[in-house]
């Protein structure tokens, strides 16, 4: 084994960091996209479950009460 082994063992490892790191992010970008693109359908759902059932509805959007209903 060479006495330079250690050292180009440590200076491959840092030439590999920024690939690896970048490679993470981008995973925890795209689980964290699919994790907000599952919320957002969840209350697009909600959203018109209620529609449907309440068509005519005693709060509107800014959570006022509407004058018609008390």
């Amino acid at each position: 084994m060479s006495p330079l082994s250690p050292l180009l063992h440590t200076v491959a490892a840092v030439r590999a960091w920024p690939v690896a790191a970048q490679q993470q992010a981008r995973r925890n970008a795209m689980k964290a996209l699919t994790e907000c693109t599952q919320r957002r359908a969840e209350r697009e759902d909600v959203e018109r479950f209620f529609a449907a059932r309440y068509p005519d509805p005693a709060v509107t959007s800014t959570g006022i009460l509407d004058s018609r209903h008390g």
